[in-house]
Order: structure tokens, then C-alpha cells, then sequence
């Protein structure tokens, strides 16, 4: 599967969804009711079962040498980190993902790369949803490297305090 720069995307684990209305996202930092969706740039964050705990990071221009090196380590640009209580569900989930014509889409933030991008009226899909495919191979096409560990927590205490970048999702899912 492509992920292009013409669309935004959604990904679900329902198929069927035929139009999308704005909510207020339950762990939303900002306010309002939204359709969510990602630029593709982001698309690789959402290859993962819905309440898959995930830490990912990646080097920025300015990221330390030494702490790329030490995190992401000698071969790799991208990491993202899940628990071994989701593998099984990685394998075997069934994941879709809708596209949508970026047209009344804004930024969620003013960075440069923003993580999300939302539209505050309904929004219908450009299609049916399509299958993502097998997760592993979508990371490993990507060059994204995937690591299990027992916990997330150190591995995201490291990232946090790095001048890596990175994004956690449904953290608050990960074991203590």
C-alpha cells in the first residue's frame, strides 16, 4: 500500500463507516470536535491494532549524534516500540484505512510536520475503506525499525528526554 501527499488518511478497524462527524476525541490535548485524519508523513503511526500502546521516535536534522546512535542505534532513522502482549494482536488485526480529499483539512499545530490534521464538518470518504495489509511488512518496507519490549516506559523515558523526535500513542494502554 502507497501512502501519498494527495489525501489524508484514517485507519480503523471498521470497514464500514460511509461518513465521518466530528467528536470530541476522549485523550484530545485541544479542544473541539474534529475529524481526525494524517498526512502521509504520519501514516506509519496508525499501523498498529487501535489501542496498541506504541513509543516512536526518529532523528531530526538537529537530533545529537550520540543519542540517535545510543536510541535508534546504527541502521536505523525510525523506531517504534510496542510490548510483546501485542504481537499476537499486530499479526492478526484487521485494519483499514479511508482517504480523504485534504480540502478543508487544517493543521491540528503550527510545526512544520504536523502529526495530525482535522476538519471540523462532516466529512465522506473518497472510497470504501481499503485493507492495510500485513503490519510487519509495511514497517519493514518503510525501513521502520520494530522493536518489542516487556515495557514501554523506560524505552519512552529515554526518547523524551532526547533530542529525538517522537510521538507516543495510547501510552496510557502500556503495563506500568
Amino acid at each position: 500500500m502507497e501512502f501519498t501527499a494527495d489525501v489524508v488518511y484514517h485507519f480503523s478497524e471498521d470497514p464500514t463507516i460511509t461518513r465521518f462527524s466530528p467528536h470530541l476525541a476522549k485523550t484530545a490535548q485541544v479542544k473541539g470536535a474534529y475529524v481526525w485524519a494524517v498526512p502521509a508523513h504520519r501514516a506509519c503511526d496508525y499501523w498498529f491494532p487501535r489501542q496498541c500502546p506504541r513509543a516512536m521516535t526518529w532523528a531530526r536534522p538537529d537530533s545529537d549524534p550520540a543519542e540517535v546512535q545510543r536510541i535508534l542505534g546504527p541502521d536505523s532513522s525510525r523506531v517504534h516500540a510496542i510490548e510483546y502482549g501485542w504481537l499476537e494482536a499486530i499479526r492478526t488485526v484487521e485494519l483499514y484505512v479511508y482517504r480523504f480529499d485534504p480540502a478543508g483539512f487544517r493543521p491540528i499545530d503550527d510545526t512544520d510536520e504536523p502529526p495530525a490534521v482535522v476538519h471540523e464538518d462532516e466529512v465522506i470518504p473518497l472510497g470504501p475503506a481499503e485493507p492495510v495489509g500485513d503490519l510487519f511488512a509495511l514497517h519493514e518496507r518503510a525501513g521502520i525499525q520494530l522493536r518489542v519490549l516487556p515495557r514501554l516506559h523506560e524505552f519512552w523515558a529515554a526518547v523524551i528526554t532526547s533530542t529525538l523526535g517522537f510521538s507516543g500513542i495510547r501510552l496510557r494502554n502500556a503495563l506500568p
